[in-house]
């Protein structure tokens, strides 16, 4: 009976653990323009949330390289995501932006790029994740 139970645990533990895999997302971020200050990221994980800064999924940054700064994102989920990246040269930790609201640091997308009247939306941004995978983001 015991060696059951022991089995039976062990499977529940490989099925849980592949139902709920954690994938890693790297970012190489190309086109930063100096070293100043960092590169940081926004991920989000639906139209709703897209760009409201209070309903981030994850973020995080790392110290700006110039011409290529890469970020891991770690342990994230099997899912559908977007991703916000800016360039915080004066490291304040804000997307500092004009009266108007228009950004004054570079920003970057996932996949989609600026529009002339704003942001693009968050199916324009959006991928897949359900591996490990390394993405190519350009601020030029």
């Amino acid at each position: 009976m015991k060696i059951s139970r022991t089995v039976l645990l062990f499977i529940l533990g490989i099925v849980s653990t592949s139902a709920v895999a954690q994938h890693n997302l790297i970012l190489n971020v190309k086109g930063v323009k100096s070293t100043d200050g960092n590169v940081s990221y926004a991920l989000y994980t639906n139209a709703e949330s897209f760009l409201k800064f209070d309903k981030v999924f994850k973020f995080g940054s790392q110290k700006a390289e110039k011409g290529s700064t890469v970020i891991e994102v770690k342990d994230l989920p099997d899912g559908e995501y977007a991703v916000a990246i800016f360039h915080d040269a004066n490291g304040n930790e804000n997307l500092d932006t004009n009266m108007l609201g228009i950004p004054k640091e570079e920003i970057a997308f996932s996949k989609g790029k600026m529009k002339m009247f704003g942001p693009p939306k968050f199916d324009e941004c959006a991928f897949t994740l359900n591996s490990d995978l390394r993405m190519t983001i350009d601020f030029d």
